[in-house]
């Protein structure tokens, strides 16, 4: 019996293309949105922050309430958009749907801590919507601490539609809030990487020093700062250090009258 050696590539490529749609990561999705809503839940907001990890600028949050009948096509995770991309879905974010944003400053950051800061962002963003809440889809592993429902969704902005939206608006205001502050701090590059802790960033913070608008104690920005200004750093005391200390010991000797001594 002579086999047709061409029938088994159909299959073959049936499974490269299985294995090329689980290695794609799927789009956010406005299903969960939909759950809520023909429950009868309705607003429905979606927050995300922009710019944790930086040493530099402010954390940026975003809440966004997506209008059911008018979602821009193409809303998706910020990380997977190009620049342009984002830039073109924001306006049409802005132009459909309600959104707000909260800034927390790099003087918030280095008083309350960054996730104390960004958690406080996110929460003035979902009270500045201009309709409250029902329910609210937050990105990561903290509920924010709201009049409504709060629900946390690990990689949410990859997953809830609501919270890709606002992961755009965040990431876009964010970057333009950093190109300004390049204007006001020329030389360290804040346009170009946006306050991240690329080699140009460091550079730039081991030659000029740290501005007032870098994170206290992020770790590189604590190196600046004790190398261009060691005047504004508190010296820490070594626990592990031995100090000589003067003791005096008293000593006193009860003798026994009867020992015959």
């Amino acid at each position: 019996m002579i086999r047709d050696k061409s029938a088994k590539k159909p299959a073959k490529d049936a499974l490269e293309e299985d294995v090329a749609k689980k290695a794609t990561p799927a789009k956010a999705s406005f299903r969960r949105e939909r759950a809520l809503i023909k429950r009868g839940v309705w607003p429905i907001a979606g927050c995300d922050e922009a710019g944790r990890g930086p040493l530099a600028g402010p954390v940026v949050a975003a809440a966004v309430i997506l209008d059911p009948d008018r979602i821009p096509r193409g809303i998706d995770d910020s990380k997977r958009l190009t620049a342009e991309e984002r830039e073109k879905l924001f306006d049409k974010i802005c132009a459909t749907a309600q959104v707000s944003v909260a800034v927390a400053s790099p003087a918030r950051i280095d008083r309350d801590n960054i996730l104390r800061a960004s958690l406080w962002a996110l929460k003035r963003a979902v009270i500045a919507l201009p309709e409250p809440p029902r329910h609210v889809f937050v990105d990561g592993r903290d509920r924010l601490d709201t009049a409504c429902d709060c629900e946390a969704v690990i990689g949410g902005d990859g997953i809830v539609l609501s919270i890709a939206a606002a992961s755009i608006v965040a990431k876009v205001t964010r970057d333009r809030l950093m190109c300004a502050l390049a204007q006001d701090c020329p030389g360290y590059g804040f346009e170009q990487h946006k306050g991240y802790a690329v080699p140009e960033h460091l550079d730039a913070l081991n030659r000029l020093g740290p501005t007032i608008h870098h994170r206290s104690f992020f770790a590189p920005v604590v190196a600046a700062r004790a190398k261009h200004m060691p005047w504004t750093v508190e010296p820490v005391q070594d626990l592990f250090s031995v100090n000589e200390v003067e003791v005096q010991v008293e000593t006193t000797v009860e003798i026994d009258a009867s020992a015959g001594l």
